[in-house]
């Protein structure tokens, strides 16, 4: 369901975010190459922040899937932090392009042929949404404020038609940004 944060997290990196056994050195880079740094950030022992970084065949252990967890949710919290406020202030400077499938079009009572259907749209979007968008809320509340705006920019065309139109914007399969 997490679709929109997924999105909003992929158009603010420039390159892929390392995985295996190059994030757990990503971390030890940003931590100045120290172990006990590393294993309070993830809350283990140092000891075996050790055992992933040794170059000694026969001790060298791979992380655990719950490891492996910790680590990705810390290397993503600290990869690229310059590159994504720039890439943030951009988009709320110049707004961004939402591409995305997902069940859209207005309210309307079941059974009537205006019930929303699934479409793949594509929409230029204000800095205003993308301000929004980033300012947080829960998946529900990012759904509700790209209803609207894709609403006002698709159903109603900028404001010049079909007032108070209900809009749905549900079940979204996948949703990417194109920022700049």
């Amino acid at each position: 369901m997490e679709e929109i944060v997924k999105g909003l997290e992929r158009a603010l990196l420039t390159r892929p975010v390392p995985t295996g056994d190059t994030a757990v050195r990503f971390l030890l880079r940003a931590e100045k190459g120290s172990t006990k740094n590393v294993a309070a950030l993830l809350g283990i022992s140092q000891r075996t922040v050790q055992r992933w970084v040794t170059t000694r065949p026969g001790i060298r252990r791979r992380p655990s899937a719950v490891h492996a967890g910790l680590i990705d949710e810390a290397v993503r919290a600290r990869w690229q932090p310059l590159v994504r406020a720039r890439r943030r202030a951009l988009a709320e400077a110049d707004g961004f392009v939402l591409h995305t499938r997902a069940r859209f079009g207005f309210a309307a009572p079941a059974g009537s042929s205006d019930d929303p259907q699934v479409r793949l749209i594509t929409q230029c979007l204000s800095g205003e949404v993308a301000r929004e968008l980033f300012a947080g809320g829960g998946e529900q509340q990012q759904l509700a404020i790209l209803a609207r705006a894709l609403g006002h920019a698709y159903f109603r065309d900028g404001g010049r038609r079909a007032h108070g139109l209900g809009i749905a914007f549900t079940d979204v399969e996948f949703a990417d940004f194109s920022i700049g």
